[in-house]
């Protein structure tokens, strides 16, 4: 009875290691979360960190996605990552917007992209970079983030170097 207790722990212990770090077709690994939860207004989710980010002197950070999209989660693994946690937390006011899946006609909070001047969402997760003020950082490069769960953590950590300047 002990032995089938431990043997199922053990084999429960590995089910959840191999959740927590997935490998995508290219062979990358990556961390993965599930942080697109569904907000009663994420507009107003929005607009605390821009009121966060104008006392504080950070820039906003804003994860278009959804728990559905390996992209996505592996964005919100990235951002629980020690290092790119860290610049995250010292430079960025965070926020995950779930979508939906705009793509097959269930998207929402597509008004809050075009808010900030984004007509359309190609592809999860699409992240914005935002002054405190609201001005775009990264409208060159915020749909590029669809390609995250194929990037190295050097990669991720390098361009929000970039964009926290």
């Amino acid at each position: 009875m002990i032995r089938a207790i431990v043997s199922g722990c053990a084999a429960a212990l590995l089910i959840v290691g191999a959740v927590a770090l997935a490998k995508d077709e290219s062979g990358h690994d990556y961390p993965e979360a599930r942080l697109y939860d569904v907000s009663d207004d994420a507009m107003a989710d929005v607009d605390a960190a821009l009121a966060r980010a104008a006392e504080n002197g950070k820039r906003v950070l804003i994860a278009f996605g959804g728990n559905w999209c390996h992209d996505s989660r592996a964005f919100a693994g990235w951002t629980q990552d020690e290092r790119i946690g860290d610049l995250i937390d010292e430079r960025f006011e965070l926020v995950f917007v779930n979508v939906g899946i705009p793509q097959e006609g269930d998207g929402h909070n597509q008004h809050i992209l075009k808010r900030f001047g984004m007509e359309e969402q190609v592809g999860t997760p699409l992240v914005l970079v935002l002054t405190a003020s609201g001005e775009v950082i990264n409208a060159d490069t915020a749909q590029s983030w669809r390609n995250t769960a194929s990037r190295s953590e050097d990669d991720i950590y390098n361009e929000l170097e970039k964009l926290a300047k």
